[in-house]
């Protein structure tokens, strides 16, 4: 019998988790679709690649919203249950809350495991499929400005023209005047340019051209001739910094734990490598911190006539402040490693104290909800407290010698 009920609310739960993911997943991938809508309507990309370059956006946030979702499904399980006043047959048949625990525990740990997988591994490996998307984008969007004929500037103080476009896309009679540093002034002239990718960003490769070069007005120009020139596109862009290295969301974990030492971000930042790493294992306590969170507030066999709103609005709000602190933790500990290991308590102690309610049923006496039995026990510990400073009660502290 009780493997057929751990069987049944297990299907139940997963059944609502898997619904309210996909609904969850949907709307926050409307939102980056919008957030990336300008790509295809000012940057001239296509569909698919607004598709791809939002759906690869969308691993960053399954960590955080797979537990939310197992939390509301798990929410609506139990009060299903109640209402239908099965969670009231199995505690009157004597089978105690561990019963329906079980099963919830076990998708926990399920959830548990696909967000360590998400962090570990689909997260880094889906933001440098995005990063190399954006170079994509970004080198395309600078082809598209280039037009034969025109003076293009791409951003202020840059100036390119070309003379025609040849059959297999590389750019022919190319000038660029560069005019960014008041204190100088470079001008770039080639027979042919061709627009290159690599992982590293994009670069416009120059042959049979000269470089012209003037550090004040009273100066004559100095000029350099090449066969061959390289130069790098990103910085012509004022999304794209200097610091190509990777970040911490997009490293995997050998190289979280050892970073290179001529990584510029981890010289400036080598706190927040320890906080990402931290973090992906301490988010895998959330899915169980939130079930036994869900059985705290709702998992108690009530009456219908009882008004549950109370219990589920307290579970929420337990469960999503208890999150809100964990994110919240993340910028502290990126300047002060040392309170690392509060990443461990904060979903341990939501654990802790939802066992300590859980446990407090057995004592709880029938007909009284837990926030009666919390007032109630709140007001003997009061009471008892205060009873020390009253005269003439046994036992009570004395206010003269």
């Amino acid at each position: 019998m009780t493997t057929i009920f751990s069987r049944y609310v297990f299907r139940q739960a997963a059944g609502a988790m898997l619904l309210i993911l996909s609904s969850l997943s949907g709307v926050v991938w409307i939102a980056l679709a919008l957030r990336q809508f300008e790509v295809v309507t000012s940057q001239g990309q296509n569909a698919g690649t607004l598709f791809a370059m939002t759906t690869l956006a969308l691993p960053n946030l399954l960590a955080l919203i797979a537990p939310f979702a197992l939390l509301i499904a798990v929410m609506h399980t139990l009060n299903r249950l109640n209402g239908d006043s099965e969670l009231i047959v199995m505690t009157a048949s004597g089978a105690t809350i561990w019963v329906l625990a079980r099963p919830l525990l076990l998708l926990a740990l399920i959830v548990s495991g696909a967000v360590a997988f998400v962090n570990h591994i689909g997260m880094p490996w889906s933001l440098r499929m995005l990063r190399e998307y954006v170079v994509q984008v970004r080198t395309d969007l600078l082809a598209q400005v280039l037009q034969p004929g025109n003076f293009t500037s791409p951003e202020k103080g840059i100036t390119f023209h070309i003379r025609e476009r040849a059959p297999n896309g590389d750019i022919l009679g190319l000038i660029m005047h560069d005019t960014r540093d008041e204190k100088s002034a470079m001008s770039y002239l080639a027979e042919r340019g061709q627009i290159v990718k690599q992982e590293s960003g994009a670069f416009m490769v120059m042959s049979g051209g000269h470089v012209l070069s003037q550090n004040s007005a009273g100066e004559p120009p100095r000029i350099i001739a090449f066969d061959r020139y390289a130069l790098d596109l990103d910085q012509f862009d004022e999304k794209v910094g200097d610091d190509k290295d990777l970040r911490p969301r997009e490293r995997y974990y050998s190289e979280l734990v050892a970073p290179e030492p001529t990584s510029k971000f981890y010289q400036r930042n080598p706190g927040q490598f320890q906080t990402e790493l931290h973090e992906r294992f301490a988010s895998t306590l959330y899915p169980l911190a939130f079930v036994f969170i869900a059985l705290a507030s709702a998992g108690n066999a009530q009456s219908t006539r009882q008004n549950r709103t109370r219990s589920v609005a307290t579970g929420f709000a337990a469960a999503a402040g208890l999150r809100l602190a964990g994110l919240g933790l993340n910028n502290v500990i990126a300047v002060k490693t040392a309170l690392i290991p509060l990443l461990y308590v904060l979903p341990l102690a939501g654990i802790a104290v939802s066992l300590a309610v859980i446990m407090g049923y057995r004592r709880q006496r029938p007909g009284q909800s837990r926030f009666s039995q919390f007032a109630d026990t709140l007001s003997d510990l009061m009471a008892a407290s205060m009873s020390r400073f009253r005269p003439g009660v046994p036992g009570a502290a004395r206010s003269g010698p």
